[in-house]
């Protein structure tokens, strides 16, 4: 039997490694499928041939929210309005000042068939993928 030579640096390494992913799994990673984060909370899903973005914008009058289609890029973009420079905040989480958040989908969007609806703070964005990006089914003839 041999005598290993116990090293501290040795061990320290995987726990270092270990810790690297968690920091990393932690941090919104920048640039990942639809963009880098803002202040903008959204769900994005498919429901049948669309995609569908519901977006929270909370203290925001929908004349303020500017939505933009091309391609298979989406962007909404906004400013909330300035606060009163009085205040003295114990806390402050609501959001404020310019906003831009830009989603790319993995198809092309249809954005002549889009639809936005804005309903006590929150956008929902129907956005049709595009007709040549849409699975189509193939007639099969008999063969022998």
């Amino acid at each position: 039997m041999a005598i290993a030579r116990w090293d501290p640096m040795q061990e320290m390494f995987p726990l270092r490694e270990a810790m690297n992913r968690l920091f990393e799994a932690s941090q919104v990673a920048p640039g990942g499928l639809f963009g880098p984060r803002s202040g903008i909370a959204l769900d994005v899903y498919t429901e049948g041939d669309n995609y569908v973005v519901e977006a929270a914008l909370p203290g925001l009058d929908p004349d303020a929210v500017t939505v933009e289609a091309l391609g298979s890029q989406v962007t909404i973009s906004g400013q909330y309005p300035a606060t009163p420079e009085h205040r003295q905040y114990l806390l402050r989480e609501l959001p404020t000042g310019q906003f831009q958040r830009t989603l790319t989908f993995p198809t092309e969007v249809d954005a002549a068939q889009a639809q936005g609806q804005y309903t006590h703070g929150v956008l929902r964005l129907t956005l049709p993928k595009a007709a040549h990006a849409r699975p189509k089914r193939l007639a099969l003839t008999a063969g022998r």
